[in-house]
């Protein structure tokens, strides 16, 4: 790009400007977020979810679940739903079992496997993040692994990990903290699924 650096640092704050637009910020009321609150006790753990694409290779999506005083995910800008859910800003309450394998089963298909990695952690550090997902707000379409990688910096522990765009990235320098866990999930479902597992899983989640 010509114009030298100003022009090109007022082009990227532009870019930011019009990402951050796209955001949808979402907020269901206390009384659904209350019914749905799921609790699976201790120990506490965070887990992280990176999306990758089988043919390319390539990072598709980045998702962090929580379990501390609640269990819940954030899907920063996802596109997973369910009804019998509510969402406030990219936080997904009442995580429970079903609910957690609908969301695996969602995402993995017969184009894209599900790296899961899982690390215990304090209570108080579960909190902070449980905290800091339900404070960060709607995320814009293409920014789920640098908002999901800014919050983790900011806890104790994971100060190392980078801030980054790339969702392989984040998982591979999460991948090799102290203790983390990693499976790769796999599936031969089809790539326009969500009706069909909305159906498997059932309607309401108990």
């Amino acid at each position: 790009m010509s114009g030298g650096p100003i022009l090109r640092v007022l082009f990227c704050l532009l870019v930011l400007l019009g990402l951050a637009a796209c955001a949808e910020p979402k907020w269901a009321p206390e009384e659904q977020v209350q019914s749905v609150r799921f609790v699976e006790g201790p120990p506490t753990y965070i887990t992280l979810y990176t999306v990758v694409n089988k043919k390319t290779g390539s990072g598709a999506h980045t998702s962090l679940l929580v379990n501390g005083s609640e269990r819940l995910i954030f899907d920063p800008a996802g596109t997973w739903y369910h009804p019998k859910l509510p969402e406030r800003n990219d936080v997904h309450f009442g995580m429970n079992e079903k609910a957690l394998a609908f969301y695996i089963d969602y995402h993995t298909r017969v184009t894209y496997d599900t790296i899961e990695q899982k690390i215990f952690v304090s209570p108080e550090v579960a909190e902070l993040v449980l905290r800091r997902v339900k404070e960060n707000g709607a995320v814009p379409k293409a920014m789920c692994t640098n908002h999901t990688s800014r919050i983790l910096r900011g806890i104790p522990g994971f100060e190392s990990l980078p801030q980054t765009f790339y969702p392989k990235q984040l998982s591979k320098a999460f991948g090799e903290l102290p203790g983390v866990t990693t499976r790769v999930i796999t599936d031969n479902d089809d790539d326009n699924n969500h009706g069909i597992l909305l159906v498997q899983n059932g309607i309401p989640l108990e």
